[in-house]
């Protein structure tokens, strides 16, 4: 697929899905919290946070900048320089948690371990899986150097990733001890 590892997903209760990505970075962990944790890294590669207050139960709103979505909720879990979570719209973006920890590589690199619960169609979890994933390259790219410019991006990449994990969805064998 893409440098960025395949998502993977559960399903509860007929349209609760989460959904787990494990992305390795190279870059040192202050570098990626201020990405996935400050106004100024966001929108980079996600979204703009205007308001994102750094605290448990702060306020945050999030406008994607690639449409016309805008959702707001509070911060619902909150460690600096490891833990950030942002509970929003349960029908669009959800819960949506980023937790960072050394990478095992050395050389201060990151592993980024986030999780999404979102409720919706098995059509609609595809969707977010190909959108993450979306996200989770801009993010590497940002990271780089190369943030996304929002007034470029189109949809065709997305629509790629989308056939892809269509393709290849299939349930995730259950782990037996």
């Amino acid at each position: 697929m893409s440098e960025i590892p395949r998502g993977r997903s559960e399903t509860h209760d007929g349209d609760r899905h989460l959904l787990h990505f494990v992305v390795d970075l190279p870059q040192p962990m202050p570098v990626v919290w201020a990405a996935v944790a400050s106004p100024e890294g966001l929108p980079g590669w996600l979204c703009e946070a205007d308001p994102l207050e750094p605290r448990l139960g702060g306020k945050v709103t999030l406008r994607w900048l690639n449409s016309e979505t805008e959702v707001s909720g509070r911060v619902t879990a909150w460690d600096p320089d490891v833990v950030a979570e942002y509970t929003v719209d349960p029908a669009t973006h959800g819960r949506m948690r980023f937790h960072l920890e050394p990478g095992s590589g050395g050389g201060g690199s990151t592993v980024l371990r986030f999780t999404n619960e979102v409720r919706g169609t098995p059509e609609y979890r595809l969707d977010c899986l190909a959108g993450w994933h979306d996200h989770f390259e801009r993010l590497a790219a940002a990271l780089s150097g190369h943030p996304t410019d929002w007034r470029d991006w189109s949809p065709e990449r997305w629509r790629h990733l989308r056939e892809l994990y269509e393709r290849d969805d299939a349930p995730w064998p259950k782990w037996v001890p």
